[in-house]
């Protein structure tokens, strides 16, 4: 992964520009350079593509997850999310994304891995103020506690 930090000096929030080669896995990835760059909380958005990638679809009623796994190339037409910490105090990584597939059709879920190929422009904004990241028993996932 490639990163250049393009914020202004004066600029009390980072803001750096990552472009991810082929093979990378993006979640770990991003995951590894909050950890190197100290970053509490962030939020991302990139384009570009994968040859292999795992999404899942949270059934909210059934409290369920549908796992969606594709190993054919498809265009990320979308990918948003956000890094804070856990109650670990790790960096943990959430995001959706829209995927363009071959056919044309596409899909979209929650972003469990990732393989860039050829590449993935990532814009990743700091944001300001510590973050946690929860889990919520009466919902059975983890969502930011701003408490």
């Amino acid at each position: 992964m490639q990163v250049k930090e393009v914020s202004q000096r004066d600029h009390k929030n980072r803001l750096w520009v990552a472009v991810l080669a082929p093979g990378e896995e993006v979640k770990q990835a991003l995951l590894d350079f909050a950890g190197r760059e100290n970053i509490p909380a962030a939020s991302f958005v990139a384009l570009g593509a994968f040859s292999t990638r795992n999404h899942r679809v949270f059934r909210m009623g059934a409290k369920e997850i549908q796992a969606d796994t594709h190993r054919a190339a498809s265009r990320v037409i979308a990918l948003a999310g956000d890094v804070v910490r856990n109650e670990k105090n790790e960096p943990d990584l959430h995001a959706h994304t829209v995927l363009g597939l071959p056919d044309g059709t596409t899909r979209g879920g929650h972003l469990l891995e990732g393989y860039v190929r050829p590449t993935l422009e990532v814009t990743i904004t700091e944001t300001p103020g510590y973050l946690i990241r929860r889990k919520r028993a009466d919902l059975g996932i983890a969502l930011i506690d701003v408490g």
